[in-house]
C-alpha cells in the first residue's frame, strides 16, 4: 500500500462483503487497497476489533476514518463519476441517517442483502459500461433514419410537391403571411430557403446517405446533426402527412443521439427516461380516455381489423379465442403501467422489462404495419442492457474493437450532457403532468413552450382509444357520371379479395391519412379535396401514390368518394370465397365533382 492510498477493511468471511468489495475494486482501481480485517486489524490498533466485525472501515491517507454507510459513500468518491454520492451523504438532508439505518438493518441480515443483490445484479456485479450499447444503437438508428428518408423519397412529391396534394410552396407562403417573421421559428424548416421539387428529392437522398454513414460508423456526429435538422425540416414541410407520433419519436431519439457520441452515461439515462415516458404515457392515455374497450379488456377484439394497415397475420390474430385476446390486452396494460417502472431499477429487472417490451413490440410488428415505430421502440430497449450483458451474445472481436475505440467523456462533454438533462428531464416531467392535470408545471411549462418548435421532448400516447368499426373511403372516377371505376390504393383495404400486405418500415402516408379521414367528415379533411383535384388533373405525382390508375389515357371527368364499412370475414368465408374483407356501403362521403366545379369554387 502506498502512503497516499486509502484502505478499506472488511470481513473476509462475509460473502456479501466479498460481493460488494469485488465491485468496488473494479470501480476504484488502485486508488484503494482492500484488506480483510482478519489480516489488517493489527495494523490499525486504534480501531476496536468489534468495529471491524460490525461494519466496513475506510482509512484514508489524511487519517480520516469512515465506517458503515459513510464508508461506502467515501469509497464511491474514489470511482470516476461517482463523487456525487458522497456529497449527497454529507449535505442532503436525511440521506445520512437513512443510509446508516439501512446499513444497520442489512448488516444484521446479510443473507437477505445477498439475495437482494443477486436478484438485482446477478451473481457478480460489474461496473456498468455502455460502449457496446452505444455502438449497436447508433448503427440501428442509422438504418432507421435511412429507411425513413427512403420512404419519404418515393412519395414526398405526391404529398407536398409542386403538383402534390398540399404543395409546400403554398403552405409556407400562407404561413409567412399569417405569422410574419415568427413563422421561421414556429415552423423551423430548411425549405424556407427553397421548396422546389428538386430540393425535396435531394433532401431525401441526402438523408438516406447520411443514415448509411451513421450505420457504417463514418462521420457519425456531424451526420447525426444534419439528419436531425433535415428530418425536422421534413416534419414541418410534410404538414398533416408527417404528423405521426413516430416522426416525433425519431426526432427526439435523433436529437439525443448527437450527444450519445460523447460516451456520457448521462445520455444513456436520458434514453431510459424517454423510453419510460413513451411507454407510461401510452398506458396512461388508455385509462384517461375512458374507452370501455380497455377497461373491459376487449380492445384486441377490434384492434386487429380496425387498425390502419393490418398485416397478413392480423387476420389470423383476429381469429384467436377470447381468452387469448383479453389476456393480451391485459398484458399491454401491465407492461405500460406496471413493468415500465423497472426501467429505474438495476440490471436484472431492467433486462426483464427489455424482454417484455421486445416481445410486445415484435407481436405488434407481426400484426400491424406501423412504419419504423415499433422497430425504433425495440432499438431503445438496447439501453436497458449494458456491455456485460451484450458481450455474452456478440463476437469477442467486435466487443474488443468497440471497447478499444469507445469515446472517453471529457469534462466538457459531461457538462454539456448535464445541461441537456436539465432541459430534457423537467420538460419530460411536464409532459407526464399534462394529461393528468391539463396544465403545465410552473417553471417546466415555460421551458416546454420555449423549445416546443424543435420537437425534442414530446408528448406521446398511441392507441388511446380503440375503434370498434372500420369505415373506409373508396374514391371512384367516371367519364359519364353513370359508370364508376375505383382508384385502388397500394396498401389500405380496397378490393375485398386482396389480402393485407406488409410494408414495414415504409409508411404510405396517404393510405394512413385516408384511415383517419374515414372517421371524420369531408369538411374536417380539406386536404381530401386537394387529392380529388389532383386526380381530376391527372397529376403524375399524386397518381404515383396509388396502386393503379383506372383512367390511363386521360383523367376522369368526375370523381366521388363512397363510405363503406369493412371488417374481416371469418375463416369459413375466406375458404369459400377467397375474400379477406366483407363490406357494405354506408353513404356518400364526397359528392361527384368535376374539374370545372373545382375551378369555379
Amino acid at each position: 500500500m502506498s502512503e497516499t492510498q486509502a484502505t478499506l477493511v472488511y470481513d473476509g468471511d462475509c460473502r456479501i462483503c466479498l460481493y460488494w468489495v469485488n465491485y468496488w475494486q473494479l470501480m476504484t482501481g488502485k486508488s484503494i487497497c482492500y484488506r480483510t480485517y482478519q489480516d489488517a486489524a493489527t495494523d490499525f490498533p486504534s480501531i476496536p476489533l468489534d468495529d471491524f466485525k460490525r461494519s466496513i472501515q475506510l482509512i484514508e491517507s489524511g487519517g480520516r476514518i469512515s465506517s458503515s454507510a459513510a464508508a461506502t459513500y467515501r469509497v464511491l468518491s474514489y470511482a470516476p463519476g461517482h463523487g456525487a454520492w458522497s456529497w449527497l451523504y454529507d449535505h442532503a438532508p436525511g440521506v445520512a441517517p437513512a443510509s446508516e439505518c439501512a446499513y444497520t438493518f442489512f448488516s444484521r441480515r446479510r443473507g437477505l442483502l445477498s439475495r437482494i443483490s443477486h436478484t438485482l445484479w446477478g451473481p457478480r456485479r460489474e461496473p456498468s459500461n455502455y460502449a457496446l450499447v452505444d455502438w449497436i444503437f447508433l448503427r440501428g438508428l442509422g438504418v432507421i433514419y435511412a429507411a425513413a428518408f427512403a420512404s419519404l423519397g418515393v412519395q414526398i412529391l405526391g404529398l407536398v410537391g409542386a403538383e402534390g396534394i398540399l404543395p409546400l410552396g403554398e403552405y409556407l407562403a400562407a404561413a409567412h403571411q399569417g405569422l410574419g417573421a415568427s413563422a421561421y421559428w414556429n415552423l423551423p424548416t430548411l425549405f424556407w430557403l427553397n421548396s422546389s421539387d428538386t430540393l425535396l428529392i435531394a433532401g431525401t437522398l441526402l438523408g438516406v446517405a447520411l443514415g448509411a454513414l451513421v450505420a457504417t460508423a463514418l462521420w457519425v456526429r456531424p451526420a447525426l446533426v444534419v439528419l436531425f435538422v433535415l428530418y425536422l425540416s421534413f416534419v414541418y414541410a410534410g404538414q398533416i402527412f408527417l404528423s405521426f407520433q413516430w416522426d416525433l419519436l425519431l426526432l427526439e431519439v435523433g436529437f439525443l443521439a448527437i450527444f450519445l457520441t460523447s460516451g456520457s452515461k448521462i445520455v444513456v439515462w436520458l434514453y431510459r427516461w424517454l423510453l419510460f415516458r413513451f411507454l407510461f404515457l401510452s398506458g396512461v392515455v388508455k385509462l384517461l380516455s375512458s374507452d370501455p374497450t380497455w377497461s373491459n379488456l376487449t380492445a384486441l377484439n377490434y384492434h386487429f381489423w380496425t387498425q390502419p394497415l393490418p398485416t397478413p397475420l392480423a387476420w389470423y390474430a383476429a381469429e384467436l379465442p377470447q381468452w387469448a385476446l383479453r389476456s393480451a390486452t391485459a398484458a399491454t396494460l401491465v407492461i405500460e403501467l406496471g413493468l415500465v417502472f423497472l426501467v429505474f431499477l438495476p440490471r436484472r429487472p431492467r433486462a426483464a422489462l427489455a424482454w417484455a417490451v421486445l416481445l410486445f413490440q415484435l407481436l405488434i410488428v407481426l400484426t400491424g404495419n406501423y412504419s419504423f415505430f415499433n422497430l425504433l421502440t425495440m432499438l431503445l430497449c438496447v439501453f436497458l442492457f449494458d456491455d456485460a450483458a451484450l458481450s455474452q451474445v456478440l463476437p469477442s472481436r467486435l466487443v474488443s474493437y468497440v471497447q478499444e475505440h469507445a469515446p472517453r467523456p471529457s469534462r466538457s462533454t459531461i457538462l454539456i450532457a448535464t445541461l441537456l438533462a436539465l432541459i430534457v428531464v423537467p420538460v419530460g416531467l411536464n409532459r407526464l403532468w399534462q394529461p393528468f392535470m391539463h396544465s403545465n408545471l410552473p417553471v417546466a411549462g415555460v421551458l416546454t413552450d420555449a423549445i416546443s418548435p424543435l420537437l425534442i421532448v414530446n408528448a406521446y400516447g398511441p392507441f388511446a382509444t380503440t375503434t370498434t368499426t372500420r369505415p373506409e373511403i373508396i374514391i371512384e372516377g367516371s367519364n359519364d357520371g353513370e359508370r364508376w371505376r375505383p382508384y385502388v390504393f397500394r396498401y389500405k383495404p380496397g378490393p375485398v379479395d386482396r389480402r393485407p400486405v406488409w410494408n414495414i418500415p415504409h409508411q404510405p402516408r396517404l393510405d394512413w391519412q385516408m384511415w383517419f379521414a374515414a372517421y371524420k367528415s369531408a369538411a374536417q379533411n380539406p386536404w381530401l379535396e386537394r387529392l380529388l383535384l389532383g386526380l381530376l388533373k391527372g397529376s403524375p405525382p399524386v397518381l404515383s401514390l396509388l396502386a393503379s390508375n383506372p383512367f390511363p389515357d386521360h383523367p376522369p371527368k368526375y370523381v366521388r368518394a363512397i363510405h363503406y364499412d369493412y371488417r374481416f370475414v371469418d375463416a369459413a368465408m375466406t375458404g369459400q370465397t377467397g375474400q379477406w374483407w366483407a363490406r357494405r356501403p354506408s353513404g356518400l362521403y364526397f359528392p361527384p365533382v368535376s374539374l370545372a366545379s373545382f375551378l369555379q369554387g
